[in-house]
C-alpha cells in the first residue's frame, strides 16, 4: 500500500507538470505568433518586385522562423490568434488532483506507533489507528502518530557534564536538600489517543510525565528524614511513589511500568557526619558482638567443662562396673580353671614321657620338648601375675594348690628328665665303648692280615711304610741285604707292634 501511494503520488505530479507544460507551450507559441502578426502588419504593402527574399522576413526575420512566417503570411489580416489548450490542461489537473487526493487518503501507521484521526471540521475523530493500512478523506482529516513503544524518563542526582539529565532535587522533613536519580518507564496507551491528542499538552514526555514524576516524589520527601530516604525506608519510599506517579498518570492514559530509585545524593554536610556516626555505631556495634563472642566462649567453656565432667564421672561408673563384671567372670572361670590345670598337669607328665622318648631317639626332641614345658611354664606365670587383687583375694586357696600340683608336675618332670639323660649317657657310653671294642678288632684283624701279607711277601714292607709315613718322612728305596740299613730295625720293631696287638686282640 505503501508503492501504491507513492504511485499515485508520482502520477498526481506527473499530470500535474503536464498540465502546466501544454498552458505554456500554448502561451509562448501565441506570443510568438501574434508578435509575427503584428510585424507583417508594420512592414511596407508594395515593394519592388513585389516579393521577399526567400530566407529573410520584410524586417530581417531570421530563416529559424521561416515556417512560421510562411505561415503567417497566407493567413488574412483579419485571422483569429492561436488558442491555448485549456481544455486539456483542465484534465490533465483534474487527473492530478484526482491521483493526488487517492495518494494522501492513504495513511501507512508504522511499527511501533499508533495514529490518531483529526478533522479539521469536527475535531479529533474517535477511535485509534493501529499500525498499518488506513483511509482517509484528504481535505478535511489528518493523521497524528504517537509513539506508543516504551519510553524511559530519567533525572541525575547532581550535576554532571557527562550526563544530560535534569537534576532532580527534594527536600527531607529536617530541610535538607536531597538529589534523587530516577528511572520512569512509561508507554502511552493506544485506546485512549484520542482523548490524549484532545485534551493533553504536547509533547507529553515534558509537560505531564515529568512534571507529574518530581511533584510526586517533592510531595512525599517531607515524610522522611534524611535517614530513611537511603535506607531503612527507601522501599516504601519508592512503593508510594511509583503508586501515586501509576494512579495520576494513568488517569491520562499513560501507563507506568516501572519506577526506579537509582541513587540517593546526600549533603555534603551531613554525609561527613553520617559518616562519622556511623564509624561510632560500628565501633559500639563491634565492641556488642566482641562482649557477646566473649560470653559465648565462657558459656562454651562452661558447659565443655561440665561435659567433661560427666564423661568422667560416666567412665568411672563404666570401669567400676567393667571390673566388678571381670570380677565376677575370672571367680567364675576359675571354677573350670582347676581340671584345666590337672589337664596341664597330666599333660606336662605325657610331655615329659614323650620327651624320654623322644630324647632316646634323638637328641633334639628333648631340646623341643624342654621349650615346649618352659613355654607352659612361662604361660602359667603370666597367667598368674595378671590375676588382680579381688581374684587373688577370691582364689588365694585355690592357688595354693595349683602351686603345689604344679611344684609337684616340675619335680616328676626334673625326675624323669635326669633319668632319661642317665640312660642317654649310659647309652651312648655302651656305644663310645662298642665302638672302640669294634675298631680295635677291626683293627687287629687288619695287622693281622698285613703281618700274613708281609711274610708271604716282604716287597710290601716299603710300601706300607711309605703309605703310613708319606706325610712325616721320606724313604729311600734300598736293597733288603743291606748289612746296617735301618729298615732291618723297621721291621723288628713293626713285628713286635703287630704280635702284641694280637696277643690283646686273642685276650
Amino acid at each position: 500500500m505503501l508503492f501504491l501511494r507513492m504511485l499515485l503520488l508520482i502520477a498526481s505530479f506527473g499530470f500535474l507538470a503536464g498540465a502546466i507544460g501544454t498552458v505554456v507551450y500554448d502561451i509562448y507559441l501565441a506570443f510568438q505568433l501574434d508578435r509575427i502578426l503584428r510585424r507583417n502588419d508594420c512592414a511596407p504593402e508594395s515593394e519592388p518586385g513585389g516579393t521577399t527574399a526567400p530566407g529573410t522576413s520584410s524586417a530581417g526575420t531570421p530563416s529559424g522562423a521561416g515556417a512560421l512566417a510562411q505561415a503567417t503570411s497566407r493567413t488574412p489580416s483579419g485571422a483569429q490568434p492561436r488558442r491555448i489548450r485549456w481544455a486539456i490542461a483542465a484534465k490533465l489537473l483534474a487527473l492530478a488532483a484526482i491521483t493526488s487526493l487517492a495518494g494522501k487518503s492513504l495513511v501507512v501507521v508504522p511499527d511501533g506507533h499508533a495514529g490518531v484521526r483529526v478533522s479539521q471540521i469536527s475535531g479529533v475523530r474517535a477511535g485509534t489507528l493501529y499500525p498499518g493500512t488506513h483511509l482517509i478523506f484528504p481535505l478535511t482529516e489528518r493523521v497524528v502518530l504517537y509513539d506508543v513503544r516504551d519510553e524511559v524518563f530519567s533525572t541525575a542526582a547532581s550535576t554532571n557534564p557527562k550526563e544530560k539529565l535534569e537534576v532532580l532535587k527534594v527536600e527531607s522533613r529536617e530541610g535538607l536538600s536531597v538529589g534523587l536519580a530516577l528511572t520512569v518507564r512509561y508507554r502511552i496507551d493506544p485506546s485512549r489517543l484520542p482523548y490524549i491528542q484532545a485534551d493533553l499538552p504536547q509533547p507529553i514526555d515534558r509537560e505531564i510525565v515529568e512534571p507529574v514524576v518530581a511533584s510526586t516524589f517533592r510531595d512525599l520527601s517531607p515524610n522522611y528524614i534524611v535517614r530513611d530516604l537511603f535506607s531503612t525506608k527507601r522501599g516504601e519510599y519508592r512503593e508510594k511513589a511509583t503508586q501515586t506517579i501509576t494512579s495520576r498518570l494513568g488517569e491520562d492514559g499513560i501507563v507506568v511500568k516501572e519506577v526506579l530509585l537509582r541513587k540517593v545524593e546526600l549533603p555534603e554536610e551531613y554525609a561527613r557526619g553520617l559518616e562519622g556516626l556511623l564509624e561510632k555505631e560500628q565501633e559500639d556495634d563491634r565492641t556488642t558482638v566482641d562482649a557477646q563472642i566473649e560470653q559465648k566462649k565462657v558459656k562454651i567453656a562452661e558447659s565443655q567443662a561440665e561435659a567433661a565432667k560427666i564423661r568422667q564421672i560416666k567412665h568411672a561408673e563404666a570401669d567400676a562396673q567393667s571390673r566388678v563384671l571381670m570380677a565376677k567372670a575370672e571367680s567364675d572361670s576359675m571354677q573350670y580353671t582347676l581340671p584345666l590345670k590337672q589337664k596341664q598337669i597330666e599333660q606336662s607328665r605325657l610331655e615329659a614321657q614323650a620327651r624320654k622318648e623322644a630324647t632316646i631317639q634323638n637328641a633334639e626332641a628333648e631340646a623341643t620338648a624342654q621349650v615346649k614345658g618352659a613355654e607352659a611354664a612361662g604361660q602359667a606365670k603370666v597367667i598368674g601375675t595378671k590375676a588382680d587383687a579381688e581374684r587373688n583375694r577370691l582364689l588365694s586357696e585355690t592357688q595354693n594348690i595349683l602351686v603345689v600340683k604344679n611344684a609337684e608336675a616340675a619335680a616328676q618332670a626334673k625326675i624323669i628328665d635326669s633319668k632319661a639323660e642317665l640312660e642317654h649317657r649310659n647309652l651312648l657310653a655302651d656305644a663310645a665303648a662298642h665302638n672302640i671294642r669294634v675298631t680295635s678288632q677291626a683293627e687287629a684283624e687288619q695287622l693281622q692280615l698285613e703281618a700274613a701279607a708281609l711274610k708271604t711277601n716282604p716287597l710290601l714292607v716299603q710300601y706300607t711304610v711309605a703309605q703310613r709315613l708319606s706325610d712325616r718322612v721320606q724313604i729311600m728305596m734300598v736293597p733288603t741285604d743291606g748289612k746296617f740299613f735301618f729298615t732291618n730295625d723297621v721291621l723288628k720293631s713293626v713285628s713286635a707292634v703287630t704280635d702284641s696287638q694280637l696277643k690283646l686282640g686273642a685276650k
